[in-house]
């Protein structure tokens, strides 16, 4: 045989080589075909598992990074779209954990639910001044003529009520005041007791004084009964005269300070 002849390969040489070639190429397909589903299913792991996803992705990154010497640039996968994933995970965690601090953040000057307003204390009404209590101006009770009853010896209707009782009775400030003493030829002595609201009682035909001036308090003696004056026996005459007015019935008075002289 011939040297150049010996030195060509044979048509089963050349298939040998053909098939050790093409089984050699399905080897690098199926390599990157492994290493193609590794990335798929570590590119959800990073969305899931946030930080630790992205250590996975980096376990594979340096294994596909390994390219058998017969694979080609081409079979070196693309890790830029898994690297963005990782980056968009780990940047997500974080606001989700900001969100879930924010959500534990009270609101600024919120107040808690079981908070009760502080109760303003209300002002109270002013309580009106009590007024002074009135007593009988004699012990016994009893009445003999009345406010406004005609007869010889008024000039006039008479102009308050008599209490018909035994001489030197004693006669009491009905309410507290101011006493003034005076001689009158109709009333003869009396005591004039000035109220602090203006108002004038007068006790008239008195037979003395006890109280001449000054104050004096509810039920304090100021007087004795008399028949001084215009008078035809002893009684206390007995008026009411409200501030710069004339005489009023006394009895009205009487009642409406819770008192029957009758």
């Amino acid at each position: 045989m011939a040297p150049e002849a010996a030195a060509r390969p044979t048509r089963a040489e050349l298939r040998l080589a053909a098939r050790e070639q093409s089984r050699a190429q399905r080897r690098g397909a199926a390599k990157a075909a492994t290493r193609a589903a590794l990335f798929r299913v570590a590119v959800p792991s990073v969305a899931a598992l946030g930080v630790a996803g992205a250590a996975a992705v980096t376990v594979v990154h340096e294994q596909a990074d390994r390219v058998p010497p017969q694979a080609t640039a081409a079979d070196t996968p693309d890790d830029t779209a898994a690297r963005q994933a990782a980056q968009q995970a780990v940047a997500g965690d974080g606001q989700a954990q900001a969100s879930r601090g924010d959500a534990r953040q009270p609101l600024a000057g919120a107040q808690p639910a079981d908070a009760q307003p502080t109760d303003t204390p209300t002002a109270q009404p002013t309580a009106e001044p009590a007024k002074p209590k009135v007593v009988m101006p004699v012990a016994q009770h009893g009445l003999g003529e009345l406010f406004g009853a005609a007869g010889t010896h008024w000039a006039k209707l008479h102009t308050g009520i008599d209490f018909p009782v035994d001489g030197g009775s004693e006669v009491y400030a009905v309410t507290d005041g101011t006493i003034r003493t005076q001689w009158n030829p109709f009333y003869g002595y009396m005591s004039i007791l000035k109220m602090n609201d203006g108002t004038e009682a007068w006790f008239c035909h008195l037979r003395a004084y006890k109280v001449r001036k000054g104050p004096v308090k509810q039920g304090d003696v100021i007087a004795f009964v008399g028949s001084s004056g215009n008078s035809t026996g002893p009684h206390l005459h007995f008026e009411i005269r409200p501030p710069g007015s004339g005489p009023v019935d006394p009895l009205p008075w009487f009642l409406a300070n819770g008192l029957d002289p009758r």
